[in-house]
């Protein structure tokens, strides 16, 4: 049941020609490969896996009409946006723009936007019918002679252009409402007093359309109106916008009304698009192939839709913009837009800005709300370049340049941060008002942007190079979009402008500068108390009322008072859900952090925290489209934590008139009701006080003597309250919200209170706490005994709240955000265990699937903590519910003692007794999955008709745990274990031992010469892992590692600490584990948070193209984490052409993570595995990828509960451990593991007590538990019952809190897969298609040169469709010689522009040549390579490992190569040897993760080197910020001619030194004499011929790894030199 890809191949086509539409209903085009006609031999087209029977169309189709887009609504209350409206929505594309500098229109111009948008076609996604393209489309100046040549033939007058506006309009299809809505829109012009001119049905062709998108298309028209009232260009444009909105408005209440849309009505641009594949959009619409219509500029635009179900309006450009990329901050954004728009107004409206609200839609997508924001600003006067500036500042904090010599931009973003939010997230934007044409970067720089200008007076801007057409030696700019950066096409001037020069022309506009300076008043930081200011007994009962526990005294808030940083702790939550606890919970344990995955990056708040900000502004936000100097009379805070000494200055402001509002609630009369009345009391004086001018309002539970009948009332629901109240009463931009309170001490705290809508919190028992365990005996008596660092009652609340500070970034990252303000109000959690009541008043538009707790529950749970500071008996210390470490009558952990003995017992006594104890024991646990039950109508079978255990135990599968995390003795086990009963084990990160790959053929007595240190083997096991993992670091992984796997996983987050990234101690890093990672014995190992080549769900696409490309034998899974959304992730995923994709539960275990991640990020598996299983279901995609479903299995119920959830396979991961031996000491992460399971010291390792058949054992139980159900329920296989959910029912349980837990969400159905579990399980890896390495592969000198080691030469064309060339040739020499065995040569040059990840994962022996350009991610993850470029490269080279690779322009150019941008983003990802000589200037991220290679380059982007292991690098120019982040190993020297390298270099890890050693400056020199005589380099030569003078000027970046060796100590010892080589060996 393979899903075929074509095989017969089409004739070639010319990629300057039209494409053909293929209609072949099993065909899922990808035209990577389309290619031009070779002279050599034909080019063929690509194909996807054949598309799936359609399954549940009806589904689809009702959501595609059903989904609302017009953006108005009749009601006149703002309307919270909804976060299961935003998460339907996410994408990510390929842009573009080309210009014409003399405003001269063409056809040619149309032409080339086409042709560039065809060559991008893989950025897109295709629909389950792999026809219906995710959107596609262009804008371009309107194409009046097109337009007067059909107004003739109709018998109308030539159009008046001045006076002419033009609407392309999506209509109903139906006729008669078509009829309905076209008379709504006569009336309304009308009614402004336009006249309509004509209607122009537009000309399409509908053969080139998908199914989905035919049943959905619109009727296309355009609309032709006169404007004779206004002659300035800006007024037309105006008028036809309130028209517009007039329009949406009077149609919202009809049943079509979602069905009429306008793509764009203007008298300056046009916009055609669709929910077409790129290269059909111009067959679609026939008048883009007309000669008459001609443009000076072109924006054009791909979408790839993670979404399930693309909608025609949703396509783009916009109506000014094109997004290539993700907002994150939506939610928060659109809240925020609500909040202001009855503060906006402006003399351009003339009184008429009700008439054109709202300005957002939460059921629209993020770039379609970012547009309407941007329209709003340009309509009401702004430039485009402005209201770029004011929505997506660049990060400006610490910029050097910025700061010195452009002071008024810096005052310009000032000004504008307290009045917007920042639209925060990866962006490529490209927009136009007709007369204006430009692109701005996010300041992450997390989309490729690259821009060249030729002597003819072109401009283009690209997602990728090699998409236009372009005369090399017509070239006279060539530049990259770095973070934060713009540039703009002025067509009526005809000037091109770059970033700093757009931006001073827009920040001169005002005095910016002088309105700060007077209005902006900056909050001197308040001194923390010396000295404590409550009774011992006080803290303690206030600390009893308020929820503390001694764990969060003790592991929390005392922890980081005395070090600093937030606690770690390992093994992840095996607790119950807050709501399904005994034990009472704060209110914030009911909220989990929502994170990034796929579709955007986490940040890494560590190494790359110089684009974040924890900055917060204080005050009335003012109307944002007047500009005037009150607008900036706001208080800065720098950060949102208060101390005291904070909160009283606030107090005393009086331009902000504080308010001071308690939150108690009163149950004298009872409890019922009495909370929500308190709420309805606290936004009545909340109301109040803002309608009386205050600009600040504080909820506080602070009070002189807490009192038995008034708890306070849960400080989130509060703030919550107020923050929805305000908004819906359109107040909330008029005051800010501060909470003062006893009840947040935690980083998750803090981090919900600022995502539901307070700017700062007063931690003050927080800080009581902390002076309190100061000056306590205990830890005065430790100081003085030298037992903990001394530090002083000031200090130890300084260090709190520099952890809660460092806790709150690391939040806010995980979630690719940079800002905090961005964050405040953006409901960035989802809910778990409260009920619609409470969210819709508090948390409204959160996701709450199950819904919990009322009011009156939460209250009761409220007065359980609050009671026990009022009884007689109260104990005189903190009690211990035991939520972090287990502990007898303390909170339910499923991992723990008890229950580790009986597993141990039932394993190695082989005792099915034992095992049955084990599964009573785990009969009663508290997790969702266990208030359901089985239920069948059918009756139970004998057990030896079900599928034998043999079939089962192949479903099940190990957790991704890395060597070096835990032993080498626990991983071989585990993988032997599995191995043998036909599972999979996962090698996690961090590469294999070679020698784990062949069968054991050596085996006496259980024991092995090869793998001597295990006991229990069998002649016959093999200890490879059938799973091989690729994660963010890439430790280990080569070509030979990619080549000899079963599966290939891409992590892309994990369970226990999702958006985060890793890091292995350097106590871990043993001599063994350091050489199967490329690097150095007891050096830390980073895993940076986000992969640096996924930014964005094509970026995913394109790693899964490369795996399919080096192993093609290998089935490809993705690993994602639960949470509300994943299911239109996980459609991304199967759209990208994974194989498997893996569902994690937030309780999955780890080594080390903070406490904070552990507990408070991550969903339930049980509704992760539901909605994608459904989702899937509903979008025909469910037959193209297996469902694998991973965290806190334990037993055969857990698999049952899983397959019928839709599960085709099992992942066990803690458990798997316990049975080898693992006795849940939780201490991983310090390496001191008792029994050896997870420490590299070899004593402990000694310990270890596991043998594979323990786990075999296991699993053979587990299998039988599972048999056993089967015959219970009448089933013979699994098969049979995956995705029945109407196998289960609830159970009838009391839970201790609420009998409003609702399950239906699981139990619902949406229908079954057409194939069964195992037809699925059992197809083919899905295939890239025919490439070009197959074309080379044929050949048959090339096939000789490989079997018999020859050396061959050959040149073959190379188009930017050509993806990951030599990936599939060096899979096949990595499988049959290893890494580095290959003797013969094959050098092949290339001539043309070279797709992305070119010449990825290279073995010796290859020599690869390009004469050209590439794009992103050549030279991936290479081994031992020679690899010669000439021309330019774009986000290129990651991974070498050996050989030499030379980039240079071509002879003739128009510009300086040592001034151009000739090689992109991300060189060097994880390069492992060989040398790089760059003529030219690189991009963002140059040799991260670097390990071997040594390279020279003429000036880098912002982040060069980081996390860098190994290798060296020279650097002849300028760089950009943030150098040697989280470099721990190699040298960097750098060339600082003007004195600006220093504030650039982050100084965390490495030190700056000049270059003094002799071996150093041989070194600098030899590498700087190669780079000249292999490049030619005018800058090396000039170096080089006054040596002297330059070697000063350059400094030598140092790790404390590096610090001892010659070329970085002038006064090296030899004879150290020479004990640590003779040790090393």
């Amino acid at each position: 049941m393979a899903l075929h890809s074509v095989s017969t191949v089409p004739q070639v086509l010319r990629l300057c020609e039209p494409f053909p539409s293929i209609h072949n209903a099993h065909l899922l085009l990808d035209l990577a490969p389309l290619r031009r006609k070779s002279k050599r031999h034909g080019r063929r087209l690509t194909a996807f896996p054949a598309p799936l029977p359609h399954s549940s169309v009806k589904a689809v189709l009702h959501r595609l009409h059903h989904s609302p887009v017009s953006s108005s609504s009749s009601e006149s209350k703002p309307q919270v946006a909804n976060l299961e409206d935003i998460l339907s929505e996410r994408g990510a594309c390929g842009v573009g723009f080309i210009a014409n500098l003399e405003n001269k229109g063409s056809h040619e111009i149309v032409k080339n936007a086409l042709n560039a948008l065809s060559c991008m076609e893989h950025r897109g996604g295709c629909g389950a019918d792999n026809d219906s393209g995710d959107g596609s489309g262009l804008m371009t100046a309107i194409p009046w002679d097109l337009l007067d040549n059909w107004a003739n033939k109709q018998g109308i007058a030539s159009f008046d252009k001045l006076h002419t506006g033009v609407g392309m309009v999506f209509l109903p299809k139906d006729a008669q409402l078509l009829n309905e809505a076209k008379k709504v829109i006569v009336n309304t012009f009308r009614q402004e007093g336009l006249e309509v001119l004509g209607w122009r049905p537009v000309p399409v062709n509908t053969s080139v359309v998908g199914y989905y998108a035919k049943e959905t298309m619109p009727n296309i028209q355009q609309v032709f109106v006169k404007i004779v009232k206004e002659e300035n260009v800006d007024d037309i444009e105006r008028e036809l916008y309130i028209c517009r909105k007039l329009i949406e408005k009077a149609v919202s209440s009809e049943s079509w009304g979602n069905e009429l849309y306008f793509c764009s009505l203007s008298n300056q641009t046009i916009v055609y698009k669709g929910m077409l594949r790129s290269e059909v959009l111009g067959l679609f619409y026939s008048d883009l192939q007309n000669d008459l219509y001609k443009s000076p500029f072109a924006i054009y635009h791909r979408r790839y839709s993670t979404n399930t179900s693309p909608r025609w309006p949703l396509a783009q450009p916009m109506r000014l913009l094109g997004h290539n990329g993700e907002i994150n901050t939506i939610q928060g954004n659109l809240n925020w837009m609500q909040s202001r728009e009855p503060s906006l107004k402006s003399p351009v409206w003339r009184g008429r800005e009700n008439e054109i609200r709202p300005y957002g839609n939460p059921k629209a997508s993020d770039s379609a709300n970012l547009d309407s924001t941007a329209e709003l600003l340009i309509r009401s006067g702004r430039s485009p370049e402005e209201a770029m500036m004011i929505l997506v500042p660049e990060a400006y904090k610490n910029h050097p340049t910025l700061s010195i010599k452009y002071p008024e931009v810096v005052d310009f973003y000032d000004y504008y941060k307290g009045q917007m939010e920042a639209w925060d997230g990866p962006a490529l934007l490209l927009f136009s008002d007709g007369k204006t044409v430009g692109a701005c970067l996010d300041r992450n720089g997390l989309r490729p942007a690259r821009y060249w200008r030729t002597s003819d007076n072109m401009v283009y801007v690209a997602s990728e190079v090699g998409v236009v057409p372009v005369d090399e030696s017509k070239v006279v700019l060539k530049g990259r979009l770095g973070p934060g950066m713009m540039i703009t096409v002025d067509l009526l001037g005809g000037q091109v402008y770059e970033n700093t020069e757009v931006k001073k022309r827009v920040a001169i506009s005002n005095p910016y500068g002088n309105w700060i300076k007077e209005n902006l008043r900056t909050l001197k930081p308040g001194n923390f108390l010396s000295a404590s200011v409550m009774d011992n007994d006080v803290v303690l009962r206030q600390q009893q009322a308020f929820g503390y526990s001694s764990e969060d005294v003790q592991m929390v808030i005392e922890s980081m008072a005395a070090q600093g940083k937030e606690p770690t702790f390992c093994m992840g939550d095996d607790i119950p859900l807050a709501a399904l606890s005994q034990k009472p919970h704060m209110l914030f344990d009911y909220f989990k952090q929502r994170f990034a995955q796929v579709t955007n990056p986490a940040i890494d708040p560590l190494r790359e925290g110089l684009v974040m900000s924890l900055e917060v502004n204080i005050g009335k936000r003012r109307n944002i489209l007047e500009i005037g100097p009150e607008n900036a009379s706001q208080v800065i805070l720098s950060s949102p934590v208060l101390n005291e000494g904070d909160l009283e200055s606030l107090l005393e402001d009086s331009h902000l008139k504080p308010q001071v509002l308690p939150t108690f609630f009163d149950i004298t009369k009872g409890i019922e009701g009495s909370l929500e009345k308190a709420l309805n009391k606290l936004c009545e004086a909340a109301d109040e006080a803002v309608r009386n001018g205050s600009q600040l309002l504080v909820l506080s539970d602070r009070s002189e003597a807490l009192e038995p009948t008034h708890p306070a009332i849960p400080i989130l629901l509060a703030v919550g309250t107020v923050h929805q109240h305000l908004i819906q009463n359109g107040l909330r931009m008029s005051a800010s919200i501060v909470a003062d309170t006893a009840q947040c001490f935690s980083t998750h705290q803090f981090a919900c209170l600022i995502g539901y809508g307070a700017s700062a919190v007063c931690p003050y028992l927080a800080l009581e706490t902390c002076r309190q365990w100061r000056l306590s005996n205990k830890t005065v008596n430790l100081m003085r005994n030298g037992k903990m660092p001394t530090v002083s009652i000031e200090q130890a609340q300084k260090n709190y709240c520099k952890a809660v500070k460092a806790g709150l970034l690391k939040i806010l990252s995980k979630m690719g955000i940079s800002l905090l303000s961005s964050y405040c109000g953006a409901q960035i959690f989802e809910v778990y265990g409260l009920g619609k009541e409470v969210v819709d008043i508090a948390f409204k538009g959160s996701v709450s699937k199950i819904g919990g707790l009322t009011f009156d529950e939460v209250a009761r749970e409220t007065l359980s903590f609050w009671v026990k500071a009022f009884s007689e008996d109260t104990a005189k210390r903190l009690e211990n519910f035991g939520f972090i470490q287990f502990r007898p009558g303390g909170e339910y952990h499923a991992n723990n003692p008890e229950m580790s003995k009986l597993l141990h017992k039932a394993v190695r006594q082989k005792s099915q007794s034992a095992f049955s104890v084990y599964q009573q024991y785990l009969a009663n646990r508290p997790v969702l999955r266990d208030l359901l039950e089985f239920k069948s109508e059918r009756p139970p079978i004998p057990v030896g008709k079900v599928e034998p255990a043999t079939s089962i135990v192949q479903r099940f599968c190990t957790g991704g745990m890395s060597l070096g995390a835990i032993s080498r003795e626990t991983h071989e086990a585990i993988a032997i274990a599995m191995n043998r009963i036909g599972g999979k084990s996962n090698s996690g990160e961090g590469g294999e031992d070679p020698i784990r790959w062949k069968p054991l053929t050596d085996v006496v007595d259980g024991y092995s010469p090869t793998l001597p240190h295990l006991k229990g083997l069998q002649n016959g096991d093999t200890a490879t892992s059938a799973i091989k993992q690729v994660a963010s670091g890439r430790f280990g992984v080569t070509p030979t590692f990619l080549a000899n796997a079963d599966q290939l996983e891409i992590k892309i987050a994990q369970g226990a600490k999702p958006g985060e990234g890793g890091q292995l101690p350097g106590k871990k890093v043993s001599m063994y584990i350091a050489r199967l990672r490329n690097s150095k014995p007891g050096v830390p190992l980073i895993s940076p948070p986000p992969h640096h080549d996924i930014y964005s769900i094509e970026d995913l696409a394109q790693l899964i193209f490369d795996l399919h490309q080096v192993n093609p034998k290998a089935k490809v899974s993705v690993k994602l984490v639960a949470e509300a959304g994943i299911g239109t992730v996980a459609s991304g995923v199967a759209k990208g052409n994974a194989d498997i994709i893996q569902i994690s539960g937030h309780d999955g275990g780890t080594g080390a993570s903070p406490i904070s991640s552990i507990k408070h990020a991550g969903g339930p598996w049980e509704l992760g595995l539901t909605e994608s299983h459904q989702t899937l279901i509903e979008n025909g995609l469910r037959e193209r990828v297996i469902l694998r479903v991973d965290g806190g299995f334990r037993s055969g119920v857990d698999v049952m509960m899983a397959a019928i959830m839709g599960a085709d396979e099992y992942g066990f991961g803690s458990v798997a451990m316990i049975a080898t031996g693992c006795v849940m000491a939780r201490i991983c992460h310090t390496n001191n593991c008792p029994v050896g399971v997870a420490s590299q010291r070899e004593e402990l390792r000694a310990r270890f007590p596991g043998v594979p058949g323990d786990l075999v054992n296991y699993f053979f139980y587990v299998a039988e538990e599972v048999r056993g159900i089967l015959a219970q329920l009448g089933y013979e296989k699994l098969d049979d019952v995956i995705g029945r959910t109407d196998l289960l029912q609830p159970r009838d349980i009391s839970l201790a809190k609420t009998q409003h837990i609702d399950l239906d969400y699981i139990l619902s159905s949406v229908g079954l897969p057409k194939w069964s579990s195992t037809e699925i399980r059992n197809q083919e890896p899905h295939t890239n298609g025919p490439v070009l390495d197959d074309v080379l592969l044929a050949d048959p000198e090339v096939a000789d040169a490989i079997e018999n080691e020859k050396v061959v030469n050959k040149t073959i064309k190379i188009y930017n469709i050509d993806r990951a060339v030599c990936g599939r040739i060096a899979g096949a020499i990595a499988k049959k010689y290893g890494d580095t065995g290959f003797a013969g040569q094959l050098n092949i040059t290339f001539t043309g522009s070279a797709g992305q990840s070119f010449a990825c994962f290279l073995t010796p022996g290859m020599n690869i040549r390009l004469v050209g350009e590439a794009n992103d991610y050549v030279g991936k993850l290479d081994s031992e390579m020679r690899l010669m470029v000439l021309m330019f490269i774009c986000e290129c080279c990651q991974g070498i490992a050996g050989g030499e690779l030379v980039i240079t322009p071509v002879d003739k150019t128009g510009f300086e190569p040592e001034d151009a941008a000739i090689v992109g983003n991300t060189c060097l990802y994880g390069a492992t040897g060989g040398q790089v000589f760059v003529r030219g200037r690189a991009g963002e991220r140059f040799a991260v993760r670097n390990s071997l290679a040594e390279a020279v380059v003429e000036g880098t982007g912002d982040h060069c080197c980081e996390y860098m292991t190994g290798g060296c690098v020279v650097v002849l120019g300028k760089v950009g910020r943030n150098v040697a982040a989280g470099m721990t190993g190699g040298l960097a020297y750098i060339l600082d001619e003007d004195n600006t390298l220093i504030p650039k270099v982050n100084r965390e890890i490495v030190k700056i030194q000049r270059v003094s050693a002799p071996v150093g400056q041989m070194q600098l020199k030899s590498l700087i004499e190669a780079h000249v005589q292999k490049t030619g380099s005018t800058k090396g030569a000039a170096i080089l011929k006054e040596w002297d003078k330059y070697l000063s000027l350059f400094w030598q970046l140092v790790p404390p790894s590096e610090e001892d060796t010659p070329e970085a100590s002038a006064d090296y010892d030899t004879t150290a030199a020479e004990q640590i080589s003779f040790q090393s060996a």
